[in-house]
């Protein structure tokens, strides 16, 4: 039995969907659904109805677009935590882990934790304050959608929504026996080295936060599973093997491929190297 993991599948997107629909079937294996499923509840109901049926088990984060309000002038959508936590419900309805959910114990030895922590803007350099960050990005026409259909309700902002994740999650992850090993799983970076954007560098301010940046060597954690900036690689840091497994959009991958050439062994894994080596990408 093998868990893979991929993310950033957008389904709204035609070629992406019909690629799902061919997905072939893992029996036996599990997999982690990094975030960016779509835009909607019915998106995310979609791929779950074909994923659960090809992988003995599923386990999902959310990301940045399944959080997002569409359409933006809507009055009856659903907004912040109640879209997330009916996300939470389709997941459950289908036997899908959450966040919210018992952390999934592989192999009696391994615990596989969904996570939800956001972002705080905290990713940009040490002279910029925070209440400029969004100006700062706007310099260079960089302004993230998140700005305008992601809304942190009940909470006062994203920021606010992100501190009381990470209280959450650290909480969670605190409780964990140190006998075990941990598989983290966010849509965003842990460390802000991995908020690869190259083409839009202060894109970086979306893509998640400094308090997580320690989390690797915080716990014993043996792989961290990220998504989010769409360029896939693997790194070591400090013997933990982080994995960006985005999917992305149509000028992301190679759609003669099909989905299944980017599923990403997560466990067992290739096995730690003697040495770090150096970053693996994947075309």
């Amino acid at each position: 039995m093998k868990v893979y993991a991929i993310s950033d599948l957008h389904v709204g997107v035609s070629s992406n969907r019909a690629a799902l629909d061919v997905l072939p079937a893992y029996p036996d294996d599990w997999l982690i659904v990094g975030g960016d499923v779509g835009e909607t509840e019915e998106q995310l109901d979609y791929a779950l109805s074909i994923l659960t049926q090809r992988f003995a088990k599923v386990l999902w984060v959310p990301g940045n677009h399944d959080l997002w309000t569409v359409p933006a002038n809507s009055e009856t959508a659903l907004r912040g935590e109640p879209k997330y936590r009916a996300l939470v419900d389709i997941c459950r309805s289908y036997g899908v882990a959450t966040p919210e959910d018992p952390y999934p114990l592989w192999n009696e030895q391994v615990v596989l934790a969904p996570l939800f922590v956001l972002y705080d803007y905290s990713f940009r350099p040490a002279d910029i304050p925070e209440e400029q960050a969004v100006a700062w990005a706007a310099e260079t026409k960089v302004v993230c959608s998140d700005e305008y259909v992601l809304h942190p309700d009940p909470y006062p902002s994203r920021q606010a929504w992100c501190q009381a994740r990470l209280a959450y999650t650290e909480k969670r992850l605190a409780a964990i026996p140190a006998t075990h090993s941990i598989v983290l799983i966010n849509h965003f970076p842990l460390r802000q080295e991995f908020a690869r954007v190259y083409r839009i560098p202060r894109f970086s301010i979306w893509c998640g936060t400094t308090q997580t940046e320690d989390w690797h060597t915080r716990y014993p954690v043996s792989v961290v599973v990220s998504g989010h900036v769409h360029v896939r690689a693997t790194d070591y840091r400090d013997g933990v093997r982080f994995e960006e497994v985005s999917l992305g959009y149509q000028r992301d991958w190679k759609q003669e491929k099909g989905i299944q050439a980017y599923l990403r062994e997560i466990l067992p894994g290739p096995g730690k190297p003697a040495q770090q080596p150096a970053t693996q990408w994947y075309r």
